[in-house]
């Protein structure tokens, strides 16, 4: 689980765009429980699949929690999530 800590942590907090896929995605991120615990929510923007998470820090590993979809499908975005920086 130290990749899926990894890429959830070059995430910034609150709200960004990434592509994913060669799609445009809005992406909320919260974090929670001083840096322990985060929640994630990516709309592909004109589209509509989406990507939703809560990931806990644990002791031993951590704990992801894919809301109502495979955990292979939230592991794949955050692995391949280009974050646009706006200027």
């Amino acid at each position: 689980m130290k990749v899926v800590l990894e890429s959830i942590e070059k995430i910034p907090e609150g709200y960004s765009l990434g592509i994913y896929n060669h799609k445009k995605y809005g992406i909320s991120k919260e974090t929670f429980t001083n840096g322990k615990s985060f929640k994630i929510f990516a709309n592909e923007l004109g589209g509509t699949d989406f990507v939703s998470l809560n990931y806990y820090k644990t002791k031993d590993n951590g704990l992801l929690k894919p809301c109502e979809m495979p955990a292979e499908k939230v592991i794949d975005f955050l692995k391949k999530i280009e974050i646009k920086v706006e200027k």
